[in-house]
C-alpha cells in the first residue's frame, strides 16, 4: 500500500534510529573494551571477591525467581477459581501496581514493614521474638524481588488459567476429581507451558537489579555486579575494575538473553475479567479456605508496603518539602528528563515499526534489515543502564566536566531502556491501524503530515500516549543512570530521595517518595484513560 517514496522515507527513518542506537550502545562498549581490553575481564575473573559477587548475583536471582513463582502459583489458582467475590477486580488490578512502581519507593515501603522499627518486627517482638527479620542483606533483597516479581508471575499464570475451556471444569466435576487431581491434570499442564518464559524474564530482572540491591544490600556480602560497578567508579574510583565488571555483566546478560530466547515467551493479552467460566470446585470447603488464605497473604504482602509509603509520606511535613527550592529543581529536572526520554522513545518506536512494515514482503536485504530492527531491542537489553553509563562516563572523563553532559546522557539512556517496551505497546496498534486505514488514505491521496494529522493521530493517540506515559514513568523512577552522574548539578527526585535516606533524613525521604509515587501514578492513569470520541469518529465507527 506504500508508494516508493513513502517506503523510502519509512526505511530511512528506521535506518536512522537503528544507526543511532547501535552507535550509542556500541561506543560505550567500545570504550570499555579499548580502555581495559580483555585483560580487565580476565583480571576480574581471577579475583575471588568478584567471583563471589558473580556467584551472589546468580544465586539471589535464582532464589528470587523460585520464591516469586512458588508464591504466585497458589495466588493465581485462587483468583482463577474464586471468580465471584466482592473486590476481585481490584485485587487483580493490585497485581499491576508493583510492576509500575519505582523500585526506590517499593524499597522504602518494604523498609517501613520489615525494617528494624517496621510493622513486622514490632509484631514479632510483641510475640516475644527479638528482631527476627532483617531487611538488609540477602533476606531484604529476596523480599523486595518477590514483592515486585510475584505479581508479574501471577498475572501471566492467571491469564493462562482463565483461558482453560469451561468444558474442562464440567468434566472434572462429573468425574469427581479431587483438588490435587484438578491441579495435576488440568491446571499444571497450562502453567507448565507458561512458567519457563516467566521464570526467564524474572531471572533477567533480578540479575540486573540495581536500585533494590543498592538500597537493601548488606555490604560486600550482598552485592551484585551492577552495584559493584557503581561502587568501583563512585566510591573507589577504580576504572579498570569497573571496566572488567561491566564486560562481565554484558557476558552474563548475553547468556541469560540467549537462554530466554530458547524459552516460550509469556503472552499478556489482558485478563478476561468478564469471561463467564463456572468452576464447580470453587465451593468446596477446603478449596475455599486455601484460596482465602492465599489471597489474604498476597493482599497483606502487596498492599502493606504501599500503605506504609502513603502513611509515612502523609506524616512528613509535605508543605515544607514542597516549599524547598531543591525539591522544585529536582522535580523540574525529573519531569524534563522523563519527557525528553519519553518523546525520544515514542518517536524511535514509531520509526522502527514503520520501517518494519515497509520492509515486509521485501527481498533478502530488506528482511535482514527488518531482523536488525527487531534485534535492536535485544541489544538495548544486553547492556544494562549502569553499564551504558559507565562507558559514557569513562569516555567523557578526559573532558574534565562529565556533569556538563549528564542531563542529555541520562535522557538518552532512559529512552533506550524504555524503547523495547514502547515498541511492544505501539507496534501491534500501529500495524493494525495501517491495515485498517491503508485503503482510505490511498483513496484520499493523503500522505506525510496530512495523513498523520487526519488519520494516524486520531487512531493511534491512545497507544502513543500509553507508550509516552510508560516511558516517562520508567524514566522518572530510574536511579541506575543517575547514580553515576547525580550531583548538585543534576538532582532528580529519585536521587534526592536516596540522598535523604543516606543522610538519615527518613521523614523527608518518605515525603519525597510519596510525591514521586503520585507523579508516576498520575502519568500511568493519564496514559490509560479512555478518551471521548468526537461526533465524526462516532459516525465513522
Amino acid at each position: 500500500m506504500l508508494t516508493a517514496r513513502q517506503r523510502l522515507v519509512a526505511l530511512s527513518g528506521g535506518g536512522l534510529v537503528l544507526a543511532a542506537l547501535f552507535l550509542f550502545v556500541g561506543l560505550a562498549i567500545a570504550k570499555l573494551v579499548a580502555l581495559g581490553g580483555w585483560a580487565a575481564a580476565l583480571a576480574v575473573v581471577t579475583d575471588r571477591y568478584i567471583l563471589g559477587v558473580l556467584q551472589f548475583t546468580l544465586f539471589q536471582a535464582a532464589l528470587s525467581t523460585a520464591l516469586s513463582i512458588l508464591f504466585a502459583i497458589p495466588v493465581a489458582r485462587a483468583l482463577a477459581r474464586q471468580r465471584h467475590f466482592a473486590g476481585r477486580i481490584w485485587l487483580v488490578r493490585l497485581l499491576a501496581v508493583p510492576m509500575g512502581l519505582p523500585a526506590l519507593i517499593g524499597a522504602l515501603g518494604l523498609i517501613a514493614v520489615w525494617g528494624r522499627q517496621g510493622i513486622a518486627n514490632q509484631g514479632l517482638s510483641f510475640l516475644g521474638l527479638s528482631e527476627p527479620v532483617s531487611i538488609y542483606g540477602l533476606t531484604g533483597i529476596l523480599i523486595a524481588h518477590v514483592f515486585f516479581n510475584m505479581p508479574l508471575a501471577c498475572r501471566f499464570l492467571l491469564i493462562g488459567l482463565e483461558r482453560i475451556p469451561g468444558e474442562y471444569w464440567l468434566m472434572s466435576a462429573s468425574l469427581g476429581l479431587r483438588d490435587r487431581d484438578v491441579f495435576r491434570f488440568i491446571e499444571w499442564p497450562v502453567m507448565r507451558r507458561i512458567l519457563p518464559g516467566v521464570a526467564g524474564l524474572i531471572f533477567m530482572l533480578c540479575a540486573t537489579s540495581f536500585t533494590l540491591v543498592l538500597t537493601l544490600g548488606g555490604g560486600p556480602r550482598a552485592t551484585t555486579l551492577e552495584v559493584a560497578i557503581y561502587q568501583a567508579l563512585r566510591f573507589d574510583f577504580e576504572p579498570p575494575r569497573a571496566i572488567g565488571l561491566a564486560l562481565m555483566q554484558i557476558a552474563v546478560t548475553a547468556v541469560i538473553l540467549a537462554v530466554i530466547a530458547l524459552l516460550p515467551a509469556p503472552e499478556d493479552r489482558g485478563l478476561m475479567l468478564g469471561k463467564p467460566v463456572r468452576r464447580l470446585d470453587a465451593g468446596r470447603a477446603g478449596a475455599r479456605l486455601a484460596d482465602t488464605v492465599a489471597i489474604g497473604v498476597m493482599l497483606v504482602f502487596t498492599a502493606l508496603p504501599l500503605t506504609a509509603v502513603l502513611v509515612a509520606g502523609l506524616r512528613s511535613d509535605l508543605m515544607k518539602l514542597v516549599a524547598e527550592p531543591i525539591v522544585h529543581e529536582a522535580a523540574l529536572t525529573s519531569l524534563v528528563l522523563s519527557l525528553s526520554a519519553g518523546l525520544i522513545a515514542v518517536v524511535s518506536a514509531l520509526a522502527i515499526v514503520h520501517a518494519q512494515q515497509a520492509a515486509a514482503g521485501g527481498g533478502l536485504l530488506l528482511r535482514g534489515f527488518s531482523l536488525a530492527l527487531a534485534a535492536s531491542s535485544a541489544l538495548v537489553l544486553l547492556v544494562p543502564p549502569i553499564v551504558l553509563a559507565t562507558g559514557w562516563f569513562l569516555m567523557l572523563l578526559p573532558t574534565g566536566d562529565v556533569g556538563a553532559f549528564a542531563a542529555p546522557l541520562v535522557a538518552a539512556i532512559n529512552a533506550a531502556m524504555a524503547l523495547p517496551f514502547v515498541v511492544r505497546l505501539v507496534g501491534p496498534a500501529f500495524r493494525e491501524h495501517r491495515i485498517r486505514t491503508g485503503r482510505l488514505a490511498a483513496s484520499l491521496g493523503l500522505s506525510g503530515f496530512g495523513r498523520l494529522r487526519l488519520i494516524d493521530w486520531p487512531g493511534l493517540r491512545k497507544p502513543l500516549l500509553m507508550g509516552l506515559s510508560f516511558a516517562m514513568a520508567l524514566s522518572l523512577g530510574d536511579l541506575g543512570a543517575v547514580a553515576l552522574f547525580g550531583s548538585d548539578n543534576l538532582m532528580t527526585l529519585p536521587w534526592l530521595v536516596y540522598s535523604r535516606m543516606g543522610n538519615y533524613r527518613t521523614a523527608d525521604a518518605d515525603g519525597l517518595a510519596l510525591l514521586l509515587g503520585l507523579i508516576c501514578l498520575a502519568l500511568t492513569v493519564a496514559g490509560t484513560l479512555p478518551r471521548a470520541e468526537t461526533p465524526e469518529e462516532d459516525r465513522n465507527r
